[in-house]
Order: C-alpha cells, then structure tokens, then sequence
C-alpha cells in the first residue's frame, strides 16, 4: 500500500508567522503530488498549538506563537485545502509536537499486516518532516520511505539540505533533490 503523508502544510509555516518564500514555493508541487494520489491514501498532519504555546518547552526553545488550533493561522493554506477535500476526515491529525505517535497508529490500523510505502511531502524539511519519517520509520521498519524534496522546505536551505542529509543516513529515499522550486 502506497501512502501520501503530507506534513503541515498550515498558513502559519508557508504566510504567516513563519512563513518563507521557500515554503510557498512548493505549494503548487504539493498540491500536484496530492492530486496524483488517491485521497483515501493520503494523510495529513496539522501542527496544534494551544493559545498558552509560549509556556510550552517548544514555545521557550521557539518563541513564535503559530499554528494556535482556532487561528486561521492553524488552517491549511487554502490550495493545499482545496486539493484535500476528498481525503476522509479521519486522515487529518492534530499533533501537539513533531512527530505523530497518533499517525503511526492510524497507518497500522489501515495497513495491517499489508507491505508499505510511505512518501512525505512538507514542512519543515528539518523538524516536522524528519520528525514523522523518524517515527515511522521506527513504527514500520520493513516499510520502504521516500521524501520528495521538490515538495519541501525548511527554516534556510541549509537546514533542508541536512534534514536531506539525515533522513537519507536512516535509509529514506530523497526524490528530486537538487529540484526544489525555490532553488530556481
């Protein structure tokens, strides 16, 4: 079974409060990689932060107020919405941090005991991305695990290019790197 994970692609990481050029650069690659897939196998995570974020370990280490479930800065920019709409409501999780316990769990309910392959598509390349490739990677060792990096962006190119670097030592395929829209 192939499976879309399409990582927090939320207006606060793309035109808000962090937003980047970089990240609104891949919109139109994400949105073609979700179209090409049938909506029942993707999945979609969502940044969720609490409007007390600030006093959270992540708020002190990050100390900008974004994704605050609520704010239209929690919402998914409204491309990437409109490309989801058929994707079932349960394939949506809220994650209070990186990575997705709750999303692996999903993943074995659907997949069973069935062979996976996972693509993740997103932001950001180097904490959110890596985050859910790492977790499931340790959730699904025999899976096969690919990133589209046409599909993602980080902090600075930098950062993107070693969150790269990682998930390809954990054995993640990267696919079109060196491709990335923003490198244009």
């Amino acid at each position: 079974m192939n499976v879309l994970i399409v990582v927090d692609m939320q207006k606060d990481f793309i035109d808000g409060s962090l937003g980047t050029k970089e990240a609104l650069a891949i919109v139109p690659n994400v949105v073609a990689k979700i179209q090409q897939t049938p909506p029942e196998h993707i999945f979609v995570t969502l940044d969720t932060h609490t409007p007390d974020y600030l006093n959270t370990c992540e708020g002190r280490h990050l100390p900008v107020v974004h994704c605050v479930k609520g704010t239209l800065g929690h919402t998914l920019h409204p491309q990437v919405a409109d490309a989801l709409t058929a994707v079932p409501a349960d394939h949506f999780v809220e994650k209070p941090t990186f990575g997705s316990f709750a999303l692996a769990e999903q993943l074995r309910d659907l997949a069973g005991d069935a062979p996976l392959e996972i693509e993740l598509v997103g932001l950001c390349t180097g904490i959110c991305v890596l985050s859910n490739a790492m977790v499931l990677k340790a959730a699904f060792p025999e899976a096969e695990f690919s990133v589209d990096a046409a599909c993602c962006a980080c902090v600075s190119p930098q950062s993107h290019d070693t969150a790269l670097a990682a998930m390809k030592l954990c054995h993640v395929t990267v696919e079109n790197e060196g491709k990335e829209p923003w490198r244009c």
